[in-house]
């Protein structure tokens, strides 16, 4: 529960060195993008400060990652912003006591989480999900800096394609000296950026833009200044939390507590992974949900993990969250003896800046893997994208899951029937794939091999597969069956009466003692017939051996079409020739 007693008993002054360091190069990167992160959340920059503050010492001291350093991220500022901006507009005296009450229920949701040592839920949000949604959202975050990149005013324009539309009906109104000074911040940033990713980027476009906008005339050729910092310790607040406020923004709060815990974990375990430390995903929870619960009293807003300044602060040598301390007391320093520092900085260099940020939060390359690799992941992927796009934020999230959910579901709902047999060529592998390998099976028996659960939801599927065989002696495999329930004993159960009513049977092996277990409590093993149960194929094939022989007798002594049985003709395997289980892959 308190992970910082460990890493302060251990350290070392070289441990205290290394971490010094790496926090002066953590203050520099998180400077402007506390800024940056504030002006897409609807807030003046102070509060991107405050946030890199008390968020990100409370994460450092509470959380199990001794690398991560949370605060401010981009995705989680756009929740904020899209959930918010729907209730009252930016900057009008409601806004923040909203976004405060926001923060404290997602920071309520998360440590609650972690004390239920709910950690795991998390694993609940595909990967896709989570790619799709921060690929919109980063759609979304430059969508919303058109504005200040082109110095128009846009109104109430605040949704995707509202912005887009009445940003083509006022191109005319370009101011060009603002969009001279954010696409040179731009281009600035994406050059050094490709020169080397480890130089303060951020600051060297930044330079570059507040000098563009001085030579073109700053303020007054009418490009927009950021503003003072308020030059003050992050204020005292209480968030509001009547129950309009609880019921407006509950839904909101759920999905934003989610998406930075899974942000956050994933983040702390990719470092984890680098630094060779094992994450502990509850402690984790706990460390976000106080860090955003006590930030809420301190002016701040939601935030979570950071992958930028995560990485970042592990290769400039940090040991311990002393890092992170170190960092945020030089951002207090810079907001307390310098508030003026962004007084002179342009609005549209800073949305150069963002629309660089925005950009980094579509993964190109796993877009491309997820397109290539997998068709339903694609669907589960472009869905969660649109939706984050045209949905209220906190819906595309819940979008993406109920789609991964129904797409999970038909799967798992239909379970492959595989046809095996043996391979006269590899007796020794026993039954194998019929069609893969294009053996051919008795026309008395065929084996079939589950891959599967069989469910309730799967039952109505497998009795349609098994109608094929209507009059045929079934073997059922269950190496690849990993779970039953009552509706699936049951429909073994019917599928045995229905082929014994039409002269077959239904033999059963290899299945897992969970699922013999349901079986037997179930009183269903007795009813089907324990004698139809076999450890291995061999022993079922072996007690079908006299019933198919009188089935062959019929067909005039030894016709033709038995005599390459595979089972029971003369290239048959017998007993004792090794007819084996095989993985459920094979």
């Amino acid at each position: 529960m308190l992970p910082f007693l460990g890493w302060l008993k251990s350290m070392s002054p070289r441990d205290a060195r290394a971490d010094l360091i790496a926090g002066v190069s953590g203050a520099v990167l998180v400077l402007p993008q506390g800024v940056a992160y504030a002006l897409i959340a609807g807030l003046p920059p102070a509060y991107g400060l405050y946030a890199a503050i008390v968020v990100a010492v409370i994460a450092g001291l509470f959380g199990s990652s001794r690398h991560m350093v949370s605060g401010p991220a981009a995705a989680i500022s756009m929740v904020v912003f899209g959930t918010v901006s729907t209730l009252a507009a930016p900057g009008s005296p409601e806004y923040l006591p909203l976004v405060l009450a926001l923060t404290f229920m997602v920071g309520l949701i998360q440590l609650s989480l972690g004390l239920l040592r709910m950690g795991a839920l998390v694993n609940l949000i595909s990967h896709t999900v989570v790619i799709g949604f921060t690929a919109g959202a980063g759609v979304l975050i430059a969508t919303s800096q058109l504005r200040h990149l082109f110095g128009i005013e846009l109104g109430d324009a605040t949704s995707f394609l509202g912005t887009w539309w009445t940003l083509f009906g006022h191109l005319s109104e370009t101011s060009w000296a603002t969009l001279a000074t954010g696409m040179s911040t731009l281009l600035v940033a994406v050059l050094v950026r490709r020169i080397n990713r480890r130089l303060p980027w951020m600051l060297v476009a930044m330079a570059v833009g507040c000098g563009v906008a001085a030579l073109l005339g700053g303020s007054g050729a009418g490009i927009p200044m950021v503003g003072a910092l308020s030059g003050s310790l992050p204020p005292l607040s209480l968030p509001p939390l009547g129950f309009d406020t609880l019921r407006s923004l509950g839904g909101a709060a759920f999905a934003l507590a989610v998406l930075g815990l899974i942000e956050a974990v994933s983040i702390a375990r990719a470092i984890g992974v680098r630094s060779h430390q094992r994450i502990d995903g509850n402690q984790e929870f706990i460390g976000q949900g106080l860090s955003n619960l006590v930030g809420s009293f301190f002016s701040c807003f939601a935030g979570s993990g950071s992958f930028t300044r995560s990485g970042a602060n592990y290769d400039a040598g940090a040991r311990t969250p002393l890092s992170v301390i170190v960092a945020a007391l030089i951002v207090l320093a810079v907001l307390l003896l310098v508030p003026d520092v962004t007084a002179w900085l342009p609005l549209p260099a800073m949305a150069g800046l963002i629309m660089v940020i925005a950009a980094n939060l579509i993964k190109f390359s796993h877009i491309r893997q997820i397109l290539a690799v997998s068709h339903e992941e694609a669907v589960i992927l472009v869905i969660t994208f649109l939706a984050t796009l045209l949905l209220p934020l906190e819906f595309a999230i819940f979008a993406g899951v109920l789609v991964s959910l129904v797409l999970y579901l038909n799967r798992t709902s239909r379970p492959r029937l595989v046809e095996m047999a043996p391979d006269p060529e590899h007796p020794e592998l026993g039954v194998r794939n019929a069609e893969r390998y294009q053996l051919t099976q008795c026309r008395e028996v065929v084996i079939l091999r589950v891959d599967g659960s069989l469910f309730f939801g799967a039952v109505d599927h497998v009795q349609s597969k098994l109608a094929r065989y209507n009059g045929k002696h079934v073997i059922l495999l269950g190496t690849g069956c990993n779970f039953i329930d009552i509706a699936g004993a049951e429909m073994l159960e019917i599928e045995q009466q229905r082929l014994r009513d039409n002269g077959g049977s239904l033999s059963m092996c290899g299945f897992r003692k969970y699922a013999l277990e349901v079986m037997e409590r179930g009183g269903f093993l007795e009813r089907i017939g324990r004698e139809q149960y076999f450890h291995t194929a061999e022993a079922a094939i072996v007690a079908l051996r006299e019933s198919v022989a009188e089935a062959h007798r019929g067909h005039d002594g030894d016709p033709a079409e038995c005599a390459d049985c595979q089972l029971f003709g003369p290239a048959g395997m017998g007993p004792g020739q090794g007819v084996r289980l095989t993985p459920p892959l094979a």
